[in-house]
């Protein structure tokens, strides 16, 4: 009876909260509301009418190109996407797929052109540069197609840590982190979702990472960016019209 007792007392002490002897573990931190705040902007963002909707990256490939094809053309949208409104990347993308988008066609394309295709995105003459880079290292170093981890895609020219993320999300249906963007970065600040103010996206990330459930990861750029697009903006925030009015930090500072 002593050992029996013994064992089960051992078994249980892996269950937190459960018998004698088991440590209670310390509980993870999570910001106040955030499940009601969360399912306000699912509500909002119900239309899906923001731009991002209809001229995301998501909306940027052909959908019928073969697979490496169509992955190299989400991670062209997205060098082009950096610092430039979704119209405007989205009109570009349209310019070069009408000349054919493949690896081998912006390989063969003269920098000069390609500036011309892709102007007016913001910073188009670094951009051109980075995508002339980029392309040459997929034809030498992966075949062609894009590399399938955040660690190898941030390691080509113009691309960053958020691109990355969504790069592993739209081309290759995986989810490696969170991607944040301006949007995600200023819309967990003032909801407090961040144990402290976070200065750079990357920050928020990590934070964000630490305590927000694995299932929600993907959905959450999509949500908050069409929501920061038309309803929390950086500047002259719309909280009237916001249904978390009552329940977010920083709606009476702003």
């Amino acid at each position: 009876p002593r050992q029996s007792r013994r064992r089960k007392s051992v078994a249980i002490a892996y269950e937190p909260g459960q018998g004698d002897g088991a440590e209670p573990r310390r509980a993870r931190w999570e910001p106040r509301d955030w499940r009601e705040q969360l399912e306000r902007i699912r509500e909002m963002r119900r239309s899906r009418d923001a731009p991002v909707d209809e001229m995301g990256v998501q909306k940027c490939y052909d959908s019928s190109a073969p697979p490496q094809v169509m992955r190299y053309q989400v991670l062209l949208a997205l060098m082009l996407s950096s610092q430039t409104k979704d119209q405007v990347t989205s009109a570009a993308m349209l310019r070069l797929r009408r000349r054919g988008l493949s690896v081998d066609s912006v390989l063969q394309m003269d920098e000069e052109t390609l500036g011309q295709i892709i102007y007016p995105v913001g910073f188009w003459r670094n951009k051109v540069k980075y995508i002339k880079q980029t392309t040459a290292i997929l034809k030498q170093k992966y075949g062609g197609d894009i590399p399938s981890t955040v660690e190898e895609l941030v390691q080509l020219p113009g691309v960053g840590p958020k691109m990355a993320h969504l790069a592993m999300h739209i081309a290759w249906d995986s989810v490696a982190g969170i991607a944040v963007d301006t949007h995600v970065h200023r819309i967990s600040n003032r909801l407090k979702w961040v144990k402290k103010e976070t200065k750079h996206p990357e920050e928020t990330r990590v934070a964000l990472e630490e305590w927000l459930p694995r299932d929600l990861w993907k959905e959450i750029n999509w949500l908050l960016v069409g929501f920061g697009q038309q309803t929390c903006l950086p500047v002259n925030p719309r909280c009237s019209q916001c249904l978390n009015q009552d329940i977010c930090p920083a709606a009476k500072k702003l």
